[in-house]
């Protein structure tokens, strides 16, 4: 920097105080993201296009070593991670109260909550949705911890009425936690290998909603589902029934020709209530809920899955990488984090609560 004018020291002053703020504005756009993922999540959510948009706006993504002590590596503006275990959720949980500084997406009890699906759906049922356009509700369930033989009776008592979709009650990434079963009648019970949920099946016409949850943005895909079950069919069918993969990329129904009243997308002031209310209460940013619409109603919603961060681990049954635009949602979500960190900077700066 050359000096301009006769006050030297001042001039210099000035350019040195120029160039330090033109360097901070710089450090201010970027943006590194350390993460924890699986190969096969990595594969899926960091695509070619993600990563040249996110090149583009100054975000980098630094793969976090499992084997090195995280207070190590980076620094870090956001964690983004979905391991499994213990010990994983008691480095995370470490890391958030040594450095509250860097954004954690998200915590891990949160993120435990929805892997149960005993309390995946707990409180639904009971969110305030007034003047929303709709209702959403829970189907019936109940837990068989141990023995399904003695289940009928029980399943009687909780006033469950059959068909029955039969779900492991933990989610735990693998392929047999995501198998679902049809029981048909009480006998069947016996034949599903516990610990599970029971919930009844409430007919749907055959699709479901996708709804993808990205901090304030919400995307909603529809799916091929499982049919209606008639009454004859109730009477005449025995046994437990294996559910095909549904809901994949490959059955999308947006170009089909259905009846608007099974088609048409969730009200938007009710999924705007509901993803609110469920962001509030999950303390979570990235999750994706399953709905349906009861058969012959226009305006009764059940939600009957939630999952997080969904993605390869399930044979691309509509995980982010499936999201219209999911690379532009996520770079713009990754940007507010940058944004909201930077407002917080400056609001601690100028001595103002946040």
């Amino acid at each position: 920097m050359v000096p301009r004018g006769n006050n030297t020291d001042g001039e210099v002053a000035l350019d040195r105080t120029t160039f330090e703020q033109a360097h901070q504005q710089h450090e201010n756009k970027k943006l590194v993201i350390g993460y924890a993922l699986t190969s096969k999540k990595k594969k899926s959510f960091l695509q070619p296009k993600l990563e040249v948009l996110a090149r583009k706006k100054g975000i980098s993504f630094v793969s976090i070593d499992q084997d090195k002590p995280l207070s190590e590596q980076g620094p870090f503006d956001v964690v983004l991670h979905k391991l499994l275990g213990n010990a994983w959720h008691e480095v995370i949980e470490d890391y958030q109260q040594k450095h509250p500084e860097v954004t954690v997406l998200d915590p891990p009890g949160a993120i435990q909550r929805i892997y149960n699906r005993q309390s995946m759906l707990q409180g639904i049922a009971d969110l305030n949705l007034a003047d929303c356009d709709g209702i959403v509700c829970v189907p019936k369930q109940m837990v068989v911890l141990k023995d399904t033989t003695s289940s009928a009776d029980e399943v009687a008592e909780a006033g469950l009425k059959f068909p029955l979709v039969a779900k492991p009650l933990l989610v735990d990434g693998t392929a047999k936690s995501h198998q679902l079963f049809l029981a048909y009648d009480r006998l069947s019970l016996a034949e599903l290998e516990p610990p599970l949920v029971l919930q009844e099946f409430v007919n749907h016409g055959g699709v479901l909603f996708k709804v993808f949850v990205v901090g304030d943005v919400i995307r909603v895909v529809r799916r091929f589902s499982l049919p209606n079950v008639s009454n004859c069919e109730k009477a005449k069918v025995a046994g437990v029934f294996q559910f095909p993969r549904v809901s994949s990329a490959a059955a999308s129904v947006d170009k089909t020709d259905l009846d608007p009243r099974v088609a048409e997308l969730p009200p938007k002031p009710l999924l705007e209530g509901l993803v609110r209310e469920l962001r509030n209460r999950l303390g979570l940013r990235l999750f994706n809920i399953d709905m349906i619409r009861e058969h012959g109603s226009s305006d009764v919603f059940y939600v009957i899955d939630i999952n997080y961060f969904p993605g390869k681990f399930v044979i691309q049954l509509a995980g982010y990488g499936k999201m219209p635009d999911y690379e532009q949602v996520f770079i713009d979500f990754f940007l507010s984090l940058a944004q909201a960190k930077h407002s917080k900077r400056e609001c601690i700066k100028s001595g103002i609560e946040m």
